[in-house]
Parts: structure tokens; C-alpha cells; sequence
């Protein structure tokens, strides 16, 4: 399959953003410290939620969805291993790791896979556990982790690492006394597991900050939980306004979620409103370059956004310089930007954008999650036909890219 763009025409309408990828899927891991039924709402349909539901079906638990809505029964649960052929096929499948071990005291799994953005290893992950009372040995590829005693803790992150912090949430979840977690990742998903947790029982409290405290506890109960908008889809479906032209309403959103992009944007000379859940954009044909974007955790400029921005700023006026802090190899969709007629040059861990220049159709091949974002943004503003293969990429974040796209006034469909 490959997603074809007619680009070159100037955006107009509205479309509403799915729960965010990275919020659900640790929730759903979450689900199991429930033992009992948990219901999500908001559920976006990507192939990750695929792979977690997947995960949770090998370990027991009975899931069903109906529309947006995931029903997990975790009462059940009677595995503590994940199968290496389930890790590999997403990054975040090491978040099960916390709440297994939380719930059994034992756990095996291998390595995650997901996009090749540079090393991101689970060491932080491993030590957070570890201080909880957790023993782990990695032989032969596989992460063997048993319980000696559930006891809290005092964990200090080197960096603020998200995944690290959602593993400890959970695993201190279940451990008696008090645990915190210093120099916690402060990104809005991690709010919204605090959230799920509490609605369990869960004395926890901090999140959105850079202290974590969490008071072990919990109880058998239905808990329902709607997911957070997905900031990075609503900066996505933003920047490809930018990219194109034109003025669209983009709905269920939480602005301040991407404030960062939305100052951006506003700095490049785009009218953007914003009311409740709602947020109005409008861009005219003259848009210029910005300040050095550069990458950081929450709350800056997300690493997620630097792909589809890199790809809107081949339309301003200027030149715009991104400095990449989070993933090494962030930049594997330069080279198909630059089939499309794109002036970019990087090194290292920079990359200067020359922009105003007239982008053409291509055949492009997407390679990860976020640069399959950045190839439609610049399809989306070139001139002619691209067509994007690599489509399982983007299927990970992205429900029905084409549908959205065609919602706010884009030529766009999936072929074979």
C-alpha cells in the first residue's frame, strides 16, 4: 500500500484528533495492576494499540473493542513472559515490564524493538526496578527479573527519561511504603497514567513535575478512563496547514499539551485561535523562517514535532536551524525530503533548512513513525503527485492519515 498526495492545493476544513499514542499504551499496561475490568475510551486505532492488545491476550487477560472504546478484563492474567516476536514490534513494549513484575513478582522479556532512532537503551529502566526490589539478569538476550521484596524507594533519574518513569509509576504501584521518583519526565502522558492510577486506588501524586511521589496501594475495581488528545497528531495536522496553505479547525485538542509548536507556528506567521478543545489556524502563502528550533523534553520543543516541522519549514521564507538533543538518527527522512527538491544540509546532530524553495512530487519511502509524518507534510505543500510507501511506520501513530488529511481539504487516499 502507499498513501498518494496530490499536493499543491491549499487546505480547508476540520478534523478532530485521536487519544495519544503514548498515553494509551501505558495505560493499557497499567490495566493489568487492576485485576479487574478497565475501560479506555479514546482508544486510538493504530497498529501499536494492535501489539498491546496482543500482549495483554498472551498474558491472560480478555480484551474487546467497540469503536474508540478498549475493554480490558486483566482478572485472569496468567502469564508473566512476553514472547520476543510481541517486543520486537514496538518500542514501548518494555512498559509491561513494571506492572508484570508489579503484579506476579517475576517477569521475562528480550529487548523492544520499534523505530531505529539511535540507541535507547533500557538501563534507566532496569535500575529504576531495581531500587524497588527487583533482581534482574539479562542472558542471552532476554531480561530474566524476579522479585526478592516489593519495598519503595528513592529513585534519581540521570535524565528524564519517560519510559523509566511510567515503569516505576507502575511497579510502585503495588509497593508498600513510599517511593519517589526525582528528576520524573513531565510530559502530559505521564499525567494521564497518574490519572488511570489513581482511579485505582493509588496514592500518587507529583506527576507533571519533576518529583514523583507514589504511596503503593490499590483495589480491585471497574475503572473507565478516556485517553488525552494526541498533541503530536494535532502538531502534525497544524504544521501540514502551514505546509499547504490554507485555514482549517482542528478539533479535541488541549493547547497547552503543544504550546511550543503552536509559538512556532504563530512566529512563522500563522493565526492561530484557540477556544476549549479547539483550536483555528490560518496560513497565507508567505510564511518565514523561525529562531533555532532545538529538542528537549517536555516542556520543550518535542522531538516528535522537530520530523513535520522540518518538513513545513521547506515553505518559509528563510533559513531555519534544528538542533536534534533526544535521538541520534532523527534525521533518516532528510534524504527523501531532499527527492522532493528539499535544501538541506545537517551534521551531527544539526541541520539548516533553506527555504521558499519549490517542492515537487516524488516517490518516498517512510522509515519511521514521525518522518512518514513529515514526507505528507511535504507532500502536502509541493507540487504534483508523491507517493509515501513504508506506510507501517506511520500506521503506529496515525489513524487513517489519508481520512484526516482529506478532512481538512487534502488529495489524499491510500492505493495499492
Amino acid at each position: 500500500m502507499i498513501l498518494r498526495i496530490n499536493g499543491g492545493k491549499k487546505l480547508c476544513g476540520s478534523v478532530a484528533v485521536h487519544g495519544a499514542k503514548n498515553s494509551v499504551l501505558p495505560i493499557m499496561a497499567a490495566s493489568i495492576l487492576a485485576e479487574g475490568e478497565s475501560v479506555i475510551h479514546n482508544c486510538p486505532d493504530l497498529t501499536d494499540v494492535d501489539v498491546s492488545i496482543n500482549i495483554l491476550t498472551y498474558l491472560g487477560c480478555k480484551v474487546k473493542r467497540s469503536g474508540d472504546t478498549v475493554y480490558i478484563d486483566s482478572t485472569a492474567m496468567n502469564h508473566s513472559d512476553i514472547p520476543d516476536a510481541l517486543m520486537r514490534e514496538m518500542r514501548s513494549s518494555v512498559v509491561f515490564l513494571g506492572a508484570i513484575l508489579a503484579r506476579t513478582g517475576e517477569a521475562v522479556l528480550t529487548y523492544p524493538g520499534g523505530c531505529e532512532l539511535g540507541p535507547r537503551p533500557i538501563d534507566l529502566h532496569l535500575m529504576a526496578l531495581r531500587v524497588l526490589g527487583a533482581d534482574i539478569e539479562e542472558i542471552g538476550g532476554k531480561i530474566i527479573c524476579k522479585v526478592r521484596k516489593l519495598e519503595g524507594g528513592r529513585i534519581e533519574l540521570p535524565i528524564a527519561s519517560v519510559g523509566a518513569t511510567e515503569n516505576a509509576m507502575l511497579m510502585a504501584s503495588r509497593c508498600p511504603g513510599k517511593t519517589v521518583i526525582a528528576n520524573a519526565a513531565r510530559e502530559p502522558e505521564i499525567e494521564d497514567l497518574q490519572n488511570y492510577l489513581q482511579k485505582l486506588g493509588v496514592g500518587i501524586h507529583g506527576a507533571g513535575t519533576a518529583i514523583i511521589t507514589v504511596e503503593g496501594a490499590g483495589e480491585k475495581k471497574i475503572v473507565e478512563h478516556t485517553i488525552i488528545p494526541d498533541r503530536i497528531v494535532a502538531s502534525t495536522y497544524a504544521l501540514a496547514v502551514a505546509s499547504a496553505g490554507g485555514r482549517a479547525e482542528i478539533n479535541n485538542v488541549e493547547p497547552r499539551h503543544f504550546a511550543t509548536v503552536i509559538d512556532v507556528l504563530k512566529e512563522a506567521g500563522c493565526d492561530i485561535e484557540t477556544a476549549g478543545d479547539r483550536l483555528k489556524i490560518a496560513c497565507g502563502k508567505h510564511l518565514k523562517a523561525v529562531r533555532p528550533i532545538m529538542t528537549c523534553p517536555y516542556p520543550g520543543f518535542p522531538t516528535d514535532a522537530q520530523p513535520p516541522l522540518m518538513a513545513a519549514s521547506l515553505k518559509f521564507e528563510g533559513t531555519t536551524v534544528f538542533v536534534e538533543n533526544i535521538f541520534e538518527n532523527r534525521y533518516r527522512h532528510v534524504g527523501e525530503l531532499r527527492r522532493m527538491g528539499a535544501d538541506i544540509r545537517t551534521e551531527g546532530r544539526v541541520a539548516v533548512i533553506c527555504g521558499r524553495k519549490t517542492l515537487h512530487g516524488a516517490s518516498v519511502e517512510a522509515t519511521d513513525l514521525r518522518g512518514g509524518a513529515a514526507l505528507a507534510v511535504a507532500a502536502l505543500g509541493a507540487e504534483g503527485e508523491s507517493r509515501i510507501s513504508g506506510l507501517k511506520h506511520i500506521d503506529r501513530g496515525y489513524e487513517k492519515l489519508e481520512k484526516a488529511l482529506s478532512e481538512l481539504g487534502a488529495d489524499a487516499a491510500r492505493t495499492e
